[in-house]
């Protein structure tokens, strides 16, 4: 077996343990899903009417989360920095590195799993739902680029043809961006459909 696949089935037992967990504990958790309109909806307050949370509780979630993504680096035996940043009312975790590309996987799939086993680990030490942002070999960070490119083409599109346009189904991030990029350029966007087809539709003004 080679050191690829070794670290490739650690992580595959870490999301089938997040994934028994979350059977027990989905509805009080709520971290391992649910988190769509959560994350596209970044209002002043949730839907239980909680402030936004503090700089300092943001900051300590990433460093609950750097401790668990160290430990498991250790045990995949991979070689990876990790930093930390506070930004739009989430902390955003970082993994830098090369031969990363495999935590990350297909269209991003072992990077959400990922994402979710570091939330649920935060939930575990706080007792509190976390919206933090993982971000493994700069995957996101090049999605984030791609999306707004892709986006401000589809709303020259729209104000041509004053037509609404429905894009392809995306993750609760993708749709973020797309929802930021539709509002920056003036223009108006929802989500339609169920997870995993959910989707965003751009609209005239």
């Amino acid at each position: 077996m080679t050191e690829d696949q070794s670290s490739v089935e650690t992580v595959e037992d870490e999301v089938e343990q997040v994934e028994a967990v979350d059977e027990v504990d989905a509805d009080e958790s709520d971290v391992a899903e649910g988190e769509t309109e959560e994350v596209e909806d970044d209002d002043a307050e949730d839907e239980d009417g909680e402030s936004k949370p503090s700089v300092a509780r943001l900051e300590n979630e990433g460093d609950i989360a750097a401790d668990y993504l160290e430990e498991l680096l250790d045990i995949a035996d991979l070689d990876g920095d990790i930093d930390l940043d506070v930004e739009s009312d989430r902390a955003l975790v970082a993994v830098v590195g090369g031969g990363l590309d495999h935590l990350v996987g297909a269209d991003g799939e072992v990077l959400e799993a990922l994402q979710e086993l570091t939330r649920l680990a935060v939930y575990r030490e706080t007792g509190e739902r976390s919206r933090l942002m993982l971000d493994i070999a700069g995957h996101r960070a090049q999605r984030r680029s791609d999306l707004i490119t892709l986006t401000e083409k589809i709303v020259e599109e729209v104000r041509s043809t004053g037509q609404a346009v429905k894009l392809e189904p995306m993750s609760p991030f993708e749709r973020k961006v797309v929802h930021d990029t539709v509002a920056a350029k003036g223009l108006t966007s929802e989500s339609e459909g169920e997870e995993p087809e959910r989707r965003v539709v751009v609209q005239p003004a």
